[in-house]
């Protein structure tokens, strides 16, 4: 018989429940306070529960009822400067946040709103109504609620979406030398999300001040928990990833309270994350003004008893045995927020004159439909004080030097003078610069903090990236090994980081860039070979860079880590070995996003490439005797490319060729032929041809991988298309 031995993770997991001494020793004040949150919150989400049933609120109206006690107990004595973010259920925990903020932690209860509350609550009304002076100019609607002056970093519509960020935001307090803490708020569905146990891993690892509050009310839409996991005590994930962790009844305020009081003291305390479970229930269905047995999965009884738990009820239950807040004083608190969100109410709202008995918003107040594509990106003013230069334009001397040295070279001058620039990804930091030698020289030249290697954990970590770009302090430059390992983060890559800037209305930066390399020929198979340009210029809010030399690439590299936006970087294996050359002296020049180069002059078409086909390209243009003008396209994103140059070339040539080496249908090509005809049809004397790879991605054998990607015999295929078609004017 083998031994056997029960093993045990040693990591603490606390059932917190309190008494009634706990109830007589909390603050009066703080019990106070939480009661006036409280009933802010639950008039605010009633309203806007009406609203949504008069068919004002567009979209939906995801509500808290029933779940307050959880957000307050937990974020009442929160600093301004900590930081919190949650899911599409993320009212309360907005409000409770910017509650704090406005009020310095402490509210009267015979003065419950002021100025500066009342307007809080209308803007915060005003932004889930999708109007112009919310929070994120109507953009974020109900489930993306930001104020990051009261650490508010965002709501999320992604189940579990969250947590990366909260993450990252966390590593950038702790990097930065404070004591501030993240708090992440997710329900019972996020439990299971790879996003979510991914950053708990890192956070752990990396001992990052960040809290999981998992907010379990037992259902996800009409799913219960039993259903969804063998074990529904959702704090149990803590075991695995050595977090201590709480449960508590999250309709009991004061036991949420005392629990993260526990958990705040180790995350202050340098020794990294925290979880806490807190059962609550949802009064309502999962979006708008009817309970849950309306829709049969749930019963009245069990509602019934869920109702007789109330949050607000118990605290007032509770001070009124203190004799701290009699029943007519917390009948005036509810009173003061019924009051005040009437007021919110009727400022946004007016009668309808062409519907009598009913409501409408007040026109004046929606978003001006002009401002809809403000705030994808930045506008490169940023790079306005540095020095745009064109390598070809050097007159001096040259340095030889391999490709992928110049990649190094040009990181390492980079972090050397920007302090916030850190680097991570997956043995970014081992084998004398990562797979390829990228990153050579680094680690040893700024050390662990800067240089980080990390798990297999693509969406975690680059999604912690994102969460510190997010926060402003740091610089991240995240590697994916190879870029289909896009598709394991696209929720992070496109979703979140691509689409922040934009969907909270322009409140943040996004400085992040995220370096990746073209691998075809190297025999690494369908799922390691792609060229990733084609899914990310359908992603708004990116830029995109693709260098074919050395000295364009530390051009284009300096512009990327300017920029405040965020910048995919493709480099290619082919050009990695390469001899190439930089200029000598000063490598801090920018390469400005519109700033295509033309590689070589021609009439009789415009050959719009990039990469490492842009080497195979001049060979073809050679070898056929076609007067092609080829564009090295440099910059690929709409917001990007260089138009002007583009458009002068096809006005003199009248015909187009793209060239790329990938497959067809993740193609750059189709996308920017689509745009090109929009642009220049009428210069067009034929239709824009495209050399690209084959259909599906290039696969293991050496002969099928040739079949599938295009190189210089492909291009003079093209060419000679071009010239059979009677190209040129």
């Amino acid at each position: 018989m083998p031994r056997r031995r029960k093993l045990s993770t040693d990591v603490p997991w606390i059932e917190l429940s309190t008494t009634s001494a706990d109830w007589k020793a909390a603050d009066p004040g703080l019990l106070t306070t939480m009661l006036g949150q409280l009933h802010l919150i639950r008039a605010f989400e009633e309203s806007v529960l009406d609203l949504a049933g008069a068919g004002l609120v567009h979209g939906p109206a995801h509500s808290s009822i029933g779940q307050e006690g959880g957000a307050v107990g937990s974020i009442v004595t929160l600093r301004s400067s900590d930081a919190v973010n949650g899911s599409h259920r993320g009212h309360h925990q907005f409000l409770a946040k910017a509650i704090g903020h406005v009020s310095g932690g402490t509210l009267d209860p015979a003065h419950l709103v002021d100025t500066e509350m009342q307007a809080l609550l209308q803007r915060t009304l005003a932004e889930i109504l999708g109007l112009a002076q919310g929070f994120s100019g109507g953009r974020g609607g109900s489930m993306h609620l930001q104020w990051l002056e009261a650490g508010a970093l965002g709501t999320n519509a992604i189940v579990g979406g969250g947590a990366p960020l909260a993450a990252g935001n966390a590593w950038a307090q702790k990097h930065a030398g404070t004591t501030d803490v993240s708090v992440n708020y997710f329900g019972d569905g996020a439990s299971q999300i790879g996003s979510v146990l991914e950053s708990m891993n890192l956070a752990a690892a990396w001992r990052l001040p960040v809290m999981y509050f998992i907010e379990n009310n037992l259902y996800a839409v009409s799913t219960r928990a039993e259903e969804a996991t063998a074990d529904p005590r959702f704090s149990v994930r803590g075991q695995g990833f050595g977090i201590p962790s709480w449960r508590v009844d999250g309709m009991d305020p004061l036991a949420v309270h005392l629990a993260t009081q526990e958990a705040l003291e180790r995350m202050r305390g340098g020794e990294g994350p925290a979880i806490i479970e807190a059962e609550v229930y949802r009064f309502f269905h999962q979006n708008g003004p009817y309970p849950g047995s309306a829709f049969g999965y749930r019963t009245k009884d069990e509602e019934k008893s869920w109702k007789a738990r109330d949050p607000i009820a118990r605290v007032e239950k509770e001070l009124a045995a203190l004799s701290v807040l009699g029943p007519d004083e917390a009948a005036g608190l509810r009173a003061q927020a019924r009051e005040a969100m009437a007021a919110a109410v009727a400022a946004l709202t007016e009668d309808d004159p062409d519907n009598a008995g009913r409501r409408r918003i007040v026109p004046a107040l929606w978003p001006d439909p002009a401002v809809v594509d403000t705030g994808i990106r930045g506008d490169a003013s940023e790079l306005d004080a540095l020095t745009a230069a064109e390598p070809a334009d050097h007159t001096g001397d040259w340095t030889d030097v391999k490709f992928v040295d110049a990649v190094a070279a040009a990181m390492e001058r980079r972090m050397a003078a920007d302090p916030r620039i850190v680097v991570m990804g997956e043995d970014v930091h081992r084998l004398a610069g990562g797979t390829n030698g990228a990153t050579k020289g680094l680690l040893a030249a700024f050390g662990p903090d800067r240089v980080i290697g990390t798990p297999i954990s693509e969406n975690g970590f680059f999604g912690l990236a994102g969460g510190m770009a997010l926060d402003g302090r740091f610089r991240p430059v995240v590697e994916f090994m190879y870029p289909d390992f896009m598709w394991v983060a696209a929720d992070q890559v496109f979703n979140q980081v691509g689409k922040a800037r934009h969907m909270f209305g322009d409140n943040n930066t996004v400085p992040l860039v995220l370096r990746t390399k073209v691998a075809m020929g190297s025999g690494y198979g369908s799922q390691h070979l792609m060229d990733p340009a084609g899914i990310f210029a359908t992603s708004a809010g990116w830029r995109i860079v693709a260098p074919s030399s050395a000295a364009d690439y530390i051009g284009l590299l300096n512009a990327a880590l300017a920029l405040e936006d965020p910048v995919l970087v493709i480099e290619h294996v082919d050009l990695y070995g390469t001899a190439d050359r930089v200029p000598d002296g000063d490598l801090d020049y920018v390469i400005p996003p519109g700033r295509a180069a033309v590689r070589r002059q021609g009439s009789a078409v415009t050959v719009l490439t990039y990469l490492s086909m842009v080497g195979h390209t001049l060979e073809a243009v050679e070898s056929t005797g076609v007067d092609a003008e080829v564009i090295d396209l440099r910059w690929l994103d709409r917001a990007s490319l260089d138009w002007e140059t583009i458009e002068a070339s096809v006005r003199k040539t009248g015909a187009v060729l793209i060239v790329e080496q990938g497959a067809r249908g993740t193609s750059y090509g189709a996308w920017l032929a689509d745009e090109l005809q929009r642009r220049v049809f009428d210069w067009l004397d034929q239709p824009i041809e495209r050399v690209t790879g084959g259909e599906a991605s290039p696969s293991i054998s050496k002969v099928l991988e040739r079949a599938a990607i295009a190189r210089t015999e492909e291009v003079v295929e093209g060419l000679e298309r071009v010239r059979t078609n009677g190209g040129g004017h």
